[in-house]
C-alpha cells in the first residue's frame, strides 16, 4: 500500500532520477520540501530556472559559462599553447582549485564508452584538434583514470599524432586508478599535474 499522495510520489520519483540520490534521500528531501515555506521553494525553483535559461557551454573549450566564452578562455594571462583535457566541468574545476595549471582547457562532455553507445562523435573532440592546429604546444590528457577514461586519452593521443610538434602529456597516477579526478584532493590533482608524462 502507497502511503503517499500523488503529488508526493511524483516529487519522490523525481528527486530519484537525480544521480546519486536514492528512494530515502529522496523521500527526505520531498519533505524538506514540504516543510520548507513558499517563499523558500520558490527560490530553489527560481534558481534552477535561470540556470537551465543561462548556462550554456563556453564556445571554445566547452566548459560552463553564462556568455559566449568562459572566465577561463576570456583570461588574457592564460597560457593558450597549453590545453588540459578533461571529462566534464566538474573536473576543470578540480584542477583549478589546485592553483597549479595556468593554461587553457578543453571539456571532452563525457569519454568514450561503446557499451553505452557513446561514440567519439558525440564527444567534442573534433574541435579541440581544430585548436590543437592554431600553435597549441602541449596537449595534458587529464581523463579519469578509468577504463573509459584511458580508452578516451589514447583514442586522442592517436589522432594527435597527426600534429607532430605537439608534445601529449598523461597525469601522473598519483591520482589512484579507477577513481574521479573531482574527488580527489587538491594535493593529488597538484602532484598528478606536475608529474604528467609524455604519451608516445
Amino acid at each position: 500500500m502507497e502511503f503517499y499522495t500523488q503529488a508526493l510520489q511524483t516529487l519522490i520519483g523525481e528527486f530519484e532520477r537525480l544521480p546519486g540520490i536514492g528512494r530515502k534521500t529522496a523521500e527526505r528531501l520531498a519533505y524538506h520540501v514540504l516543510r520548507s515555506s513558499a517563499e523558500e521553494i520558490l527560490k530553489l525553483s527560481e534558481a534552477i530556472e535561470k540556470v537551465k535559461e543561462t548556462v550554456r557551454n563556453c564556445r571554445i573549450c566547452f566548459n560552463i559559462a553564462e556568455q559566449d566564452l568562459c572566465p577561463i578562455c576570456e583570461d588574457p594571462a592564460r597560457d593558450r599553447s597549453t590545453i588540459c583535457v578533461v571529462e566534464q566541468p566538474k573536473e576543470l574545476y578540480a584542477i583549478e582549485k589546485t592553483g597549479a595549471y595556468r593554461g587553457s582547457y578543453h571539456v571532452l562532455m563525457g569519454t568514450f564508452a561503446p557499451l553505452e553507445g557513446i561514440t567519439p562523435e558525440d564527444l567534442t573532440i573534433e574541435p579541440l584538434l581544430r585548436r590543437v592546429g592554431e600553435g597549441v604546444r602541449e596537449v595534458i590528457l587529464a581523463t579519469n583514470p578509468n577504463f573509459e577514461g584511458d580508452g578516451t586519452a589514447l583514442f586522442i593521443a592517436e589522432r594527435l599524432k597527426a600534429f607532430p610538434g605537439v608534445r601529449v602529456t598523461r597525469l601522473a597516477r598519483g591520482i589512484p586508478s579507477g577513481s574521479l579526478l573531482e574527488h580527489a584532493s587538491k594535493t593529488i590533482v597538484s602532484d598528478a599535474l606536475e608529474g604528467r608524462r609524455s604519451l608516445d
